[in-house]
């Protein structure tokens, strides 16, 4: 992303699942703009190894939070304000699933993919929401998915937790805009990640891919970055409420 400053130096981020992936992707670009940054992950281990990849010192901070329990979000929140003093935006990107029909999925499945996504997205935005109220500014900036907008084999109970992200994003955009606060989604297709391995990895499955995609290719975190670090800036201060599909030209086919 050699050349493109977004004005992000010396702000305060948030990134939930920042130890891994396109969360780890968007906290190392963050880093590189010049913003102070706090990650959370469920185990230590992932985060110490994140931090040392980062190499940012003072200017990262990890913190392990499981974020569908209330406390641990009120932790994450209450450590990001004392280490950094203020809190400028906040991407809601964990994800998790199972891989599994909805029809054949246990209760206790269902649960935990609404827990990690939808309920966990809820409590940081709602967490971030009132912070940012306090302080007359902010962005939320939550991770979607192209599986929201199109049912896939094995993806439902997925789908239907990022489709409530998408709906809650629209939702919480209209109840903080009055605070000039900014509500947005990104949506990407499939993305090159370990969470997603199981489905690009199968040589069948990739070709399959790629030829609903317009563009010829899955994305790699690197394509879902460049979109959020707009959102967080300055130059979506008039963008509120928007699902931004990342997913190189597969909805328009």
């Amino acid at each position: 992303m050699a050349g493109i400053r977004f004005g992000l130096e010396d702000q305060v981020f948030l990134v939930t699942g920042g130890s891994r992936g396109i969360g780890l992707a968007i906290a190392r670009e963050l880093l590189a703009q010049g913003a102070r940054v706090a990650i959370c992950g469920r185990k230590a281990e992932g985060l110490q190894a994140a931090a040392g990849e980062l190499a940012a010192g003072k200017r990262l901070h990890g913190v392990a939070a499981h974020i569908a329990q209330e406390a641990d979000v009120e932790r994450l929140f209450a450590e990001t304000l004392a280490v950094f003093g203020r809190l400028d935006g906040v991407v809601n990107n964990v994800g998790m699933n199972i891989a599994t029909g909805v029809v054949d999925a246990e209760p206790g499945m269902w649960r935990k993919v609404i827990d990690s996504n939808l309920n966990g997205t809820f409590l940081c935005a709602r967490k971030a929401g009132q912070i940012m109220r306090s302080q007359g500014r902010g962005k939320i900036v939550s991770i979607s998915s192209l599986a929201a907008h199109r049912a896939a084999p094995a993806m439902g109970i997925y789908g239907v937790a990022k489709a409530g992200i998408e709906m809650l994003t629209r939702v919480l955009a209209q109840e903080l805009a009055p605070f000039n606060i900014q509500v947005n989604a990104v949506a990407p297709g499939m993305v090159r990640t370990a969470f997603s391995q199981l489905f690009w990895s199968n040589p069948e499955i990739h070709a399959h891919l790629v030829k609903s995609i317009p563009l010829g290719r899955i994305a790699e975190p690197a394509d879902v970055v460049a979109p959020t670090l707009y959102l967080l800036s300055a130059g979506a201060d008039y963008i509120t409420g928007q699902v931004l599909l990342v997913d190189g030209g597969a909805s328009a086919v």
